[in-house]
């Protein structure tokens, strides 16, 4: 028995003198480079929401589970204050508190360029 002839490694000439098939040369690019798969965004894109310098610095989380259910609420800030309430008269008086602290707060409101 004969053994079938091997195919010649990649890039090694043919033992038997044929001609190789030449590459062709890669075509020029022309408009945005494909990602992934067709209308799906390159990670090196631009980012089409943009980052205005905006971050949250304070939260109120309430929570209201279903009819007869005790609500109750936190009310967070960068600036170190940390409130939390039970009961529906305790949550809306911590809701209400948050905001005046809207107004008050260092972080919120700078006091750079303010008169003394």
């Amino acid at each position: 028995m004969n053994a079938p002839a091997r195919a010649p490694l990649e890039g090694q000439p043919p033992a038997n003198g044929a001609q190789v098939a030449e590459l062709a040369a890669p075509a020029p690019a022309v408009g945005v480079p494909k990602s992934v798969a067709e209308g799906v965004r390159s990670a090196l894109g631009t980012d089409p929401h943009g980052d205005d310098g905006r971050r949250p610095i304070a939260w109120l989380h309430i929570n209201a589970p279903g009819h007869g259910a005790i609500p109750t609420a936190t009310s967070w800030c960068a600036c170190g204050r940390d409130r939390s309430a039970v009961g529906i008269r305790r949550v809306l008086a911590l809701a209400a508190d948050h905001d005046a602290h809207r107004t008050t707060c260092l972080l919120r409101n700078s006091q750079e360029g303010r008169a003394a």
